[in-house]
C-alpha cells in the first residue's frame, strides 16, 4: 500500500529532523523549512495532509493555510506552534485548520491526529449517502459543496463532516461529547471551542433559511431542526 503523503513545514532544524524521522516510519514526508518554498511545493505536488508551523521565514503558517484553502478546501491541516494564546488557536481554526497542537507536542499524539484525519478522509470517500437537500441548498458531501440558485459554497472537510453528522441525525439532540469524539477524536476544551466556531459558520450560511436552524440545547449539545 502506498504511504500517505504529508507536507511538513518547520524551520527549526533539530525539531524538523526529529519529527520527520518519526513521521517517516508511517508516512511519506516532504519537509520544507520556509513558507514560500512550502506553498510552491504544495502547488506542484499532491499531498494528503499538511502539518504547518506558524512562525516561519517568508510567509507564516496562517498565510500558507489561507492560500492552501483557496486551492483545496478538503485537505486536512494541522498547525504546530509555540503560540499558546487562545486567540491564535481560534484564528488558526477560523482559517480552516482541522487541529492545533502546541509545542512541545507529543510525537505519538501528532501521529494519532494525522491517522484520525486520514482515516476520516478515506471513510468519507467510501460513504454511500453523500447527497442531501437542506432548505434551498443541495449538499454534496463528497465534494464538500453547498449550492442553491443564488450561490455555491465550498466547505472545509470539518464543516462538511459536521453538517453531515447533523443531517444524519435531523431533529435529534446530539451531545457535545458525541460530536467532539466523532469529529475531533476527543472532547477537550480547545476542541469544544473549535466546535463552536464551526457551528457559528454553519449558522451564518443558513441564516436566511427560515425553516432550518441549529439549536443550542443548554448543557447538553445541539439539534439541527428542519421544519
Amino acid at each position: 500500500m502506498n504511504k500517505k503523503r504529508i507536507l511538513y513545514v518547520e524551520d527549526d532544524e533539530t525539531l524538523a529532523f526529529l519529527t520527520s524521522d518519526n513521521l517517516e516510519q508511517h508516512f511519506e514526508v516532504v519537509h520544507c523549512n520556509n513558507g514560500a518554498k512550502a506553498f510552491e511545493v504544495f502547488c506542484t505536488e499532491n499531498f494528503d495532509l499538511c502539518v504547518l508551523d506558524i512562525m516561519l521565514p517568508d510567509r507564516d503558517g496562517f498565510e500558507i493555510a489561507t492560500e492552501i484553502r483557496k486551492r483545496n478546501a478538503e485537505i486536512p491541516i494541522i498547525f504546530l506552534s509555540a503560540k499558546t494564546m487562545k486567540e491564535d488557536r481560534i484564528k488558526g481554526l477560523k482559517l480552516g485548520a482541522d487541529d492545533y497542537l502546541v509545542k512541545p507536542y507529543s510525537i505519538e499524539e501528532l501521529i494519532l491526529k494525522i491517522e484520525i484525519f486520514l482515516n476520516r478522509s478515506q471513510k468519507n470517500i467510501e460513504k454511500v449517502h453523500t447527497k442531501y437537500v437542506l432548505g434551498s441548498f443541495d449538499f454534496d458531501f463528497e465534494n464538500y459543496s453547498l449550492q442553491n440558485d443564488k450561490k455555491q459554497i465550498t466547505l472545509t472537510e470539518r464543516e462538511a463532516s459536521l453538517l453531515k453528522l447533523f443531517l444524519d441525525n435531523t431533529n435529534t439532540v446530539l451531545k457535545r461529547e458525541k460530536i467532539l469524539n466523532s469529529l475531533w477524536g476527543n472532547d477537550d476544551y480547545f476542541s469544544g471551542r473549535s466546535l463552536d466556531v464551526f457551528i457559528s459558520r454553519l449558522r451564518k450560511i443558513f441564516k436566511e433559511e427560515t425553516h432550518v436552524r441549529i439549536e443550542n440545547i443548554p448543557r447538553i449539545g445541539f439539534k439541527l431542526v428542519i421544519e
